[in-house]
């Protein structure tokens, strides 16, 4: 699997940094139909179906930053490089 693994940066409260890492979840939910859940302060999340099918990866939360993995399957790994732009560009937004 390809690994993507992106660290952003934040001067929110955890507290406000969960909310936008959840807006975060809800959106690729919606647009990817990604399971997620939260435990403690990360959210994991998995594609069981659909065109993210066999995507899993973390959220994290920290005081200071907000970290991202993503593992791709095999018939996503060419499209890493533009999942990887997508993701900065979301998280440039919510933070």
């Amino acid at each position: 699997m390809a690994t993507i693994d992106i660290t952003k940066v934040h001067s929110l409260t955890v507290e406000a940094a969960k909310a936008k890492a959840e807006d975060f979840a809800k959106s690729m939910e919606t647009k990817l139909g990604l399971t997620w859940s939260w435990v403690g302060d990360d959210i994991k999340f998995e594609a069981p179906s659909g065109v993210a099918k066999g995507t899993k990866g973390n959220l994290s939360v920290t005081d200071k930053a907000v970290r991202v993995t993503v593992d791709l399957p095999f018939l996503l790994r060419v499209m890493k490089g533009s999942i990887e732009e997508k993701i900065h560009e979301k998280l440039n937004q919510l933070l």
